[in-house]
């Protein structure tokens, strides 16, 4: 019995309006520091950086006060200007808050260089298969005087023999030599 009387009494209903009272005011102050502190309502649309250089990129990001971090290049692009914008996070049209990072990939300043590996004694099929799938183009195909048909004997780069592990720019374009199978 107590306990009812308790809670009909004026010091708890005074303690209760206190209570409520103050986490009102403390979600008051909460939401106005967090519009404050947030920058609440602020919307910059991210431009379009495609193609830009670096020193581009920081002029325009420097006048709409947001900065950028180049995360890493990606594979090259012959369409692509030489360690130009290839790729941006957040996306052109997006909108961000003041000082947001903008993440760069970059386009490197040529393919990357890849290791021939040891075509000595495959086929014609596998040896064509096998650089294609790495990345080369083939060149020019000629026949050398040898036992096996159609089976590499070596192979050519812009005139000059290769060894297996050279390495070669990927998209380079390497000639053939191939036994023609009548010795």
């Amino acid at each position: 019995m107590n306990f009812f009387r308790f809670l009909k009494s004026k010091s708890f209903l005074v303690q209760i309006a206190i209570a409520v009272a103050g986490i009102f005011l403390l979600v008051f102050v909460l939401k106005w520091w967090l519009g404050f502190t947030t920058n609440h309502k602020q919307k910059i649309q991210v431009p379009d950086l495609n193609k830009m250089s670096l020193t581009e990129v920081e002029t325009t990001l420097k006048e709409l006060n947001l900065d950028f971090i180049v995360i890493d290049s990606a594979s090259y692009n012959p369409n692509y200007p030489k360690k130009s914008v290839i790729d941006q996070t957040p996306k052109f049209g997006d909108f961000v808050k003041e000082k947001r990072k903008i993440y760069l990939t970059l386009n490197p300043t040529k393919y990357r260089d890849v290791s021939i590996p040891d075509m000595n004694g495959l086929s014609k099929r596998q040896a064509i298969t096998q650089l294609e799938s790495i990345g080369f183009k083939i060149g020019d195909i000629s026949y050398i005087p040898d036992v096996g048909k159609n089976v590499v004997r070596g192979l050519k780069f812009n005139g000059k023999k290769l060894k297996s592990g050279a390495k070669l720019s990927k998209n380079a374009t390497i000639d053939l030599i191939l036994g023609d199978g009548k010795l």
